[in-house]
């Protein structure tokens, strides 16, 4: 028993120990001037989470936050030795209501907080893409096709090419059906032979098919904030804002008039941007 106490006092007196010198380093490490500049700086480098909307059967994204990795960014300077800005390390603050939270509501929108939109094209089982990219390449504009699984079989070097050369491919659905094999399946070649880290889902309207599917799955379904029906110019001067979602048919319309779409776009300070870079929360 005797020996039981004592090697009981020997333990209480090492986690004490122990506990006395962290709190001591903890201490000296405050009193650190590298300590004291990052805790008195590390304000100006908040940002506050923004939360995703939600209304009815819709979201709208929201935005992650960050704050300065204080004991990150301490050892990083304390090697260095001297406080220096550009060292700081930061980590991301998530929001409380997020995108990934909700597959059950179409996205319409990305979130607005910066000048960016993302034009997006359908292309359907006989569409010919051929004059949309070259338009695209000579402008630098990097955009979002959402194609039929069936062209999408039929032209899989055509869609790397594409990938390859920045743009975004998606599903849109199965010559014009959602079964859920034919669908998955073109899926499947998709992640097969592009370089995208999400996939998602295409509806114009409340299409509860595409959206039970998508959920399923595992895919954001959106439905786009700006359809553009026969005059793409026009409609997209007179409603385009800042996160729109712009969809356009491949056909003539759209062939005679995306260059000036583009320009006028370009002259009102609007960023294009694939559609998973438009819906990111970072």
């Amino acid at each position: 028993m005797k020996k039981f106490w004592q090697a009981s006092g020997v333990l209480l007196l090492f986690i004490f120990s122990f506990y006395y010198t962290e709190k001591v380093i903890e201490v000296l490490r405050e009193k650190d001037p590298i300590m004291k500049t990052i805790r008195k700086e590390e304000h100006k480098f908040y940002e506050q989470a923004v939360d995703a909307v939600l209304t009815d059967n819709s979201i709208v994204p929201g935005a992650k936050g960050s704050k300065v990795d204080v004991d990150k960014s301490y050892k990083k300077m304390k090697r260095y030795g001297s406080y220096k800005e550009s060292l700081l390390v930061f980590e991301e603050i998530d929001p409380s209501i997020s995108l990934d939270d909700y597959y059950d509501k179409y996205v319409e929108a990305g979130n607005g907080l910066n000048s960016s939109v993302s034009l997006v094209f359908k292309v359907e089982r006989t569409s010919n893409i051929d004059t949309i990219i070259t338009i695209l390449e000579t402008t630098g504009v990097k955009a979002t096709f959402f194609v039929d699984g069936l062209w999408l079989e039929n032209n899989q070097e055509l869609v790397k090419g594409m990938n390859s050369l920045g743009h975004e491919v998606e599903v849109m659905h199965y010559n014009g059906s959602y079964d859920e094999t034919y669908f998955t399946s073109a899926l499947t070649i998709l992640r097969s032979i592009t370089t995208n880290s999400k996939n998602y889902c295409y509806a114009e309207y409340d299409q509860k098919e595409v959206l039970e599917l998508c959920s399923k799955i595992g895919l954001h379904t959106i439905i786009p904030t700006l359809q553009v029906k026969s005059k793409p110019y026009m409609e997209v001067k007179k409603r385009v804002t800042d996160g729109s979602i712009v969809s356009m048919k491949v056909d003539k319309n759209t062939e005679l008039e995306l260059d000036i779409v583009i320009k006028y776009l370009n002259q009102k300070g609007y960023h294009m941007v694939q559609l998973e870079t438009l819906l990111t929360e970072k």
